[in-house]
């Protein structure tokens, strides 16, 4: 589930990168729990700590459920406009939503842990 839905975010945030640009902080602030929220359910349901690629997914939850927080705590801090860094932080998620997918995925439906 996580693959197929960073890939399906990032390409409709790509898209649409130019309403990001001045969200009100109750937004921020909501995108941040659902984060949080998201993240956290990822860690208690698959906290596998190894040196294969599942740490992937372990990594995943803990960097959106910090994400969150940060988004919780400090709604009204601006990122930046820079768009070139946005275009690299969504096609980083991308990349990690395609991994995980072809990895979920091609398997054949074995699953590796």
């Amino acid at each position: 589930m996580i693959g197929p839905s960073l890939i399906a975010i990032t390409l409709s945030e790509a898209l649409n990168l130019r309403i990001f640009a001045n969200n009100a902080p109750t937004v921020v602030y909501l995108n941040g729990a659902i984060l949080f929220v998201a993240g956290f359910a990822i860690i208690r349901a698959h906290n596998v700590w190894t040196w294969r690629w599942p740490v992937a997914v372990t990594l995943t939850g803990w960097l959106a459920a910090a994400l969150g927080l940060a988004r919780m705590f400090a709604p009204e801090m601006r990122t930046g406009h820079a768009l070139m860094m946005q275009y690299a932080a969504v096609s980083i998620v991308f990349g990690l939503g395609s991994f995980l997918s072809f990895k979920a995925y091609a398997g054949g439906g074995q699953k590796e842990e």
